[in-house]
């Protein structure tokens, strides 16, 4: 696929035919911003010259195409910029994109808000490690519709618990958020080496993908 980049001081952008999305280095605004939301902090273990600012476009669950914007490891960002063009190509919806600073940091509410987001400077979940997500190589997507299942089969989200059985039982963009292992959503993550939590022994994280 031929695409063209323009670069400016702070910002590349990237245009896929229609498709358009852009990759920033973090400004002073945005580190600001996810200073006092709680995603970073001294002491996380990626400095922020190491991470990027990306905006993409997706369509939302009324089909509407909209604007979202996450935040990933340099490292990953022109081929996480490639992923979500691919989604949006395939017609794979998105209920919502926001920084995970716009709920103070706090995975449970971004969960609840049923927001797609990348790096969050945590541990992961039952653990003292970091998580992947503070790495900037993990996204978590769609997560109410593709929720975390403990080892003991406990879904912690209400909303999540009708998704327990990993089914297309409906024509709805709803109900095509939900990941199962041979859709074409997972297998273009699979495509650029993300590891899909759907296809963890004994957890089950459906939402999740890292590098």
């Amino acid at each position: 696929m031929k695409f063209f980049i323009y670069i400016t001081l702070f910002t590349t952008t990237l245009l896929f035919a229609e498709y358009q999305s852009s990759i920033s280095k973090i400004t002073p605004q945005i580190q600001k911003g996810m200073v006092k939301g709680n995603s970073w902090r001294k002491g996380c273990p990626i400095p922020l010259p190491d991470l990027r600012y990306l905006r993409v476009k997706y369509k939302d669950f009324r089909g509407k195409e909209t604007m979202g914007e996450i935040i990933v490891h340099k490292d990953v960002s022109v081929e996480v910029i490639r992923i979500f063009e691919k989604l949006y190509t395939a017609g794979y919806p998105i209920h919502k994109m926001k920084l995970v600073s716009a709920y103070k940091g706090n995975d449970w509410q971004s969960i609840e808000a049923d927001n797609t987001s990348a790096f969050n400077c945590r541990n992961a979940t039952g653990s003292k490690e970091w998580s992947k997500h503070s790495y900037g190589k993990a996204i978590d997507i769609n997560p109410i519709e593709n929720p975390y299942i403990s080892r003991k089969g406990r879904i912690s989200h209400k909303a999540s618990l009708k998704y327990r059985k990993r089914e297309h039982n409906e024509g709805t963009l709803v109900n095509r958020a939900v990941l199962l292992k041979h859709d074409q959503a997972t297998q273009i993550f699979k495509k650029y080496g993300w590891k899909w939590g759907g296809e963890w022994s004994g957890v089950k994280d459906y939402q999740h993908f890292s590098k």
